[in-house]
């Protein structure tokens, strides 16, 4: 759908903006409500970080969109890039002011299954997760056949759809897929601070309320559901996800146990630098230097001892509240996880520069040394989303085709003790004939 003029002329200068990176003037467009809690390093850090996976932009698309609440117009720009691309959301008001911003991967059609993954051994229905204005959808995948299986409740990172869409790329449908051909029941679902913007920014808002409210409502949803066994209903978790899996478990006694891929330990205001440093070595005709600066600002006042729930959420890392940052700084989940006494899977990519082997799960061997069932596998050549590859990891790699490490499937459906699904004669020949 068009959307008028007034609002397509605001939506291709803030295009305009971002790709001259032109941060301070885009920030003059800004309704007071969006600059409290949005500041110019904000989109600084988060273009940046964009532009470093999918590279310079080279061509806007027409500016497409439709009327919202509160008078406001939902626009959309996709952008064509040197490696992907990138969807420009925005709110704009009547009077060309900005009331919301975010950066998207396209919702691409280029998926195509894994090798791994056969859609005959099961099937797929919508769902919804939590009620109101909190309400996300999400998917059940269930494989075929008889008997109670085992379940899983995938959680992602970070404001994302139910797939982990980037690119052509969708791990977590990867996951979903390659687990129910080997027998598992999956749930994945829509991020809250996907399906409706503006919570991450509000004050008060921690990862209590990012994680805990959907990720208990799936599992409640798994036990209910015939043909999967309710004493084996598992969370796993991927990056922050992962991170936020012990909490969610604790939360819950009757969580069989908790999967951690690619899941942090060290803070995230380290991890960030260490990220950058890892991209400016690997990527020196990037320049860096602004980006790196500015978001040691960031870290700065995010760090410092005096942040309180008063903090401009403008001036914090990753336009997260202060509320958020001081909640993370009394979560120990390494030491949570130790004190579950449930099963718990590892999984590490030996890539991967934005959660390591090396600080990252070297803390949580050390913190779950004297736990009695831990599992841990590392794919030495997979990258943070498990995608197997060579040489340095880098953005880029992310929005090249691939899938998620069929080896990674299978430390997953071993560690839940899945069973293949039998197929029929006549799926085992459809499959044969194509």
């Amino acid at each position: 759908m068009s959307v008028d003029m007034d609002s397509a002329t605001v939506a291709s200068k803030v295009v305009e903006l971002l790709r001259d990176e032109r941060f301070d003037e885009l920030a003059t467009l800004f309704a007071p409500r969006l600059a409290e809690v949005v500041s110019a390093d904000t989109v600084r850090v988060g273009w940046t970080g964009e532009i470093a996976k999918v590279g310079a932009v080279r061509t806007v698309g027409t500016p497409a969109g439709e009327a919202a609440d509160a008078g406001l117009t939902r626009v959309r720009v996709a952008l064509t890039c040197e490696r992907g691309g990138i969807v420009v959301h925005m709110a704009v008001d009547g009077r060309g002011e900005l009331h919301g911003l975010r950066l998207a991967a396209p919702d691409e059609s280029a998926w195509t299954p894994p090798d791994y993954a056969d859609p005959r051994r099961f099937t797929e229905r919508e769902i919804t997760l939590g009620g109101g204005e909190t309400a996300v959808s999400g998917t059940l995948t269930m494989p075929k056949g008889r008997g109670a299986r085992p379940a899983v409740v995938l959680v992602a990172s970070g404001a994302v759809d139910r797939d982990v869409t980037i690119g052509p790329n969708k791990p977590f449908k990867d996951l979903a897929w390659g687990l129910a051909s080997r027998g598992a029941a999956v749930v994945r679902f829509d991020k809250l601070t996907y399906a409706h913007s503006g919570f991450e920014s509000a004050p008060g808002f921690t990862m209590v309320e990012e994680y805990l409210p959907h990720a208990l409502a799936a599992v409640e949803s798994l036990r209910r559901e015939p043909g999967v066994d309710p004493a084996r209903v598992y969370v796993v978790g991927h990056s922050g996800g992962g991170k936020a899996a012990p909490r969610i478990a604790a939360a819950d006694s009757a969580i069989a146990g908790v999967g951690i891929l690619a899941g942090d330990t060290i803070p995230l205001t380290r991890s960030i630098l260490r990220a950058l440093a890892h991209i400016a070595e690997v990527q020196p005709d990037t320049d860096m230097t602004e980006t790196v600066e500015s978001t040691r600002l960031q870290v700065a006042r995010t760090e410092s001892p005096t942040l309180s729930p008063e903090t401009p959420t403008a001036e914090l890392l990753f336009n997260w509240p202060a509320s958020y940052w001081l909640d993370l700084r009394d979560y120990d989940q390494v030491a949570t996880a130790a004190a579950l006494n449930r099963p718990i899977l590892l999984v590490q990519g030996g890539r991967d520069y934005q959660v390591t082997v090396e600080e990252d799960l070297r803390l949580w061997r050390n913190g779950l040394s004297g736990s009695p069932d831990v599992t841990i596998r590392v794919h030495a050549a997979d990258d943070h989303l498990l995608f197997p590859g060579t040489g340095p990891s880098t953005p880029g790699d992310y929005v090249e085709p691939n899938h998620v490490d069929p080896e990674v499937i299978t430390d997953i459906a071993d560690w839940l003790g899945a069973e293949p699904v039998r197929t029929t004669l006549r799926d085992r020949l459809a499959r044969l004939l194509g």
